[in-house]
């Protein structure tokens, strides 16, 4: 009994600390973590990086295919995207095998040591993510130690001795035991890390721990196929192809095990512990080399089980993506950087219906401002729950200024609105604009224009430089607004234009003015907030 609880205990600290360690490395990559997923997976194998390099920082790839199954369920990833990232998932988690697999029980006092100092006394955020990983490191592997010591009496155990015998001699069984454990547990990198805990016991050999590794990579696949029962048909898609994936790497390379282990007891002979760790690498990496070329196949597959898709509505911010703080900070400045450039675009159809005295693209724009409205809603929801979650409390401070931004983008989209507004009464009413004033409005327009860009631009960078230069085009905005105010009334005076033609004018240049303000706020909303880290 006092066996299992050590055992059960040393699991706890071991996926603790596996944890720990993943969200501190998760929080030190910071903004380097936030958009990689969906900017650098524009090919298979640069998906298969990024799969192995983002599960390597959060150090599960339980967690990467779930944020997996959360993007393509937003309409952040597409299938042939997530498969390429699912593959190096695998790949990725072999790491945490290879570090439980290292002997340093001499050094783990020392990481728990500095490690606790660091979080105690550590008052900067960066000093806090090198202090979780630095501790979380060391609470690993002291769980993995004491798990060790806890399987170290079975040596003696005739009736365990008898169980590992029958494990040589039916492989099926390590395959359903690997399986059933990781189904459990959650993590194919703990349910690994029990095997190289056994090998304290002189019993397990590479033979028995094939099946074994094996059982634990379709084990996992069970988390993202439960995070997928709320998501849409889509999202379903990419858990059966992570299932799909890992079930026919093991029917392919069962068969070859032999071949696998003669690989690495050549490589590492006489080390049980590094044989495990090597025998876990070759086997994802064997498995995505020979079906990465079938992704298609694989598409296919799972399009076949789950069902063809017949009306989808992409989610925003899927609430998967809460998991992970970093990869959900990186996904709100992507979804509000698309909900300014989707008011930008509402800017330049409603000045556009307004010069050519043509209404037709009505409806588009009414459409897109109620998707402004929308979302700003639910971007706005999701920053809360965000605030909430105590992981993400020092992300979210980085981010809490998003609030002011979506203010300014929802402000800017309703000065559109009012712009089409204008441009409906010059349709109705046949009302004529002069040369001179189809020329102002393109001159202030343009300068509007670049101010959102730039706007948008600092945002999405945090590009200090970029936003301050909104001061000048600004500056410029007011005063042209003030000069062709002038021009127009003079025009007016002139009798060059009637008295609707003269109002509709000074409103549309004045929409713009503000427009321009709010471009201006968001710029130095970025400055405040760079300025604040």
């Amino acid at each position: 009994m006092d066996m299992w609880i050590a055992l059960l205990g040393g699991l706890g600290l071991f996926l603790y600390g596996m944890n720990m360690m993943g969200d501190g490395l998760e929080n030190a990559a910071g903004s380097r973590l936030k958009f990689i997923l969906g900017r650098l997976t524009d090919s298979p194998l640069k998906a298969v990086a990024v799969g192995t390099f983002v599960t390597a920082l959060i150090q599960s790839s339980s967690a990467t295919t779930v944020m997996v199954v959360g993007f393509v369920n937003s309409g952040l990833l597409n299938l042939v995207q997530a498969t390429g990232v699912i593959m190096g998932a695998n790949i990725g988690t072999t790491i945490t095998v290879f570090l439980v697999s290292i002997h340093m029980d001499e050094v783990i006092p020392v990481f728990l040591f500095v490690g606790s100092l660091l979080v105690i006394f550590s008052q900067a955020k960066k000093r806090r993510d090198v202090a979780s990983i630095i501790l979380g490191f060391g609470v690993m592997m002291l769980g993995m130690k004491l798990m060790s010591q806890a399987m170290y009496p079975l040596r003696d155990s005739e009736v365990f001795r008898n169980l590992i015998i029958t494990l040589g001699h039916k492989w099926y069984l390590g395959l359903l035991i690997g399986m059933g454990i990781t189904t459990l547990i959650q993590s194919s990198s703990a349910t690994t890390a029990l095997l190289v805990a056994l090998t304290t016991t002189g019993s397990i050999t590479i033979q028995i721990a094939f099946p074994f590794v094996l059982g634990a990579n379709i084990g996992t696949t069970v988390t993202a196929l439960l995070s997928s029962i709320t998501a849409n048909r889509t999202a379903k898609k990419a858990a059966m192809i992570h299932l799909l994936f890992n079930v026919t790497g093991v029917l392919i390379l069962l068969p070859l095990g032999a071949i696998l282990i003669q690989v690495v007891s050549a490589l590492v002979p006489e080390n049980i512990r590094y044989q495990i760790s090597f025998l876990h690498l070759f086997f994802n990496v064997a498995s995505t080399l020979i079906l990465l070329p079938f992704t298609g196949t694989l598409i296919r597959m799972a399009n076949g089980i789950v069902g063809e898709d017949y009306e989808i509505e992409n989610q925003i911010l899927d609430r998967r993506l809460l998991q992970t703080p970093s990869i959900a900070e990186g996904q709100v400045v992507l979804e509000t950087v698309k909900l300014a450039q989707l008011a930008k675009l509402n800017v330049q159809l409603a000045i556009e219906a307004y010069l050519d005295n043509d209404v037709s693209k009505f409806d588009e724009i009414t459409e897109n401002e109620k998707k402004i409205d929308d979302v700003t809603l639910v971007i706005t929801d999701f920053l809360v729950e965000l605030s909430a979650n105590e992981q993400a409390v020092e992300e979210f401070k980085r981010i809490g200024h998003t609030y002011h931004v979506l203010n300014d983008i929802e402000r800017i989209g309703d000065h559109a609105e009012n712009i089409l507004e204008l441009a409906v009464e010059r349709n109705r009413n046949a009302v004529e604009i002069t040369e001179e004033g189809k020329e102002e409005l393109n001159i202030i327009y343009a300068l509007t224009d670049l101010a959102l860009h730039t706007a948008i631009s600092s945002y999405e960078t945090r590009d200090i430089e970029l936003a301050c230069s909104i001061i000048e085009t600004e500056r410029q905005i007011d005063f042209l607004q003030k000069e062709y105010r002038n021009m127009h009334i003079k025009r007016l005076q002139a009798e060059k234009c009637s008295a609707l033609s003269s109002i509709i004018f000074l409103d549309v240049i004045s929409n713009l003015e503000r427009v321009g303000d709010h471009a201006k706020n968001i710029a130095d909303t970025i400055v405040e907030a760079c300025e604040n880290c």
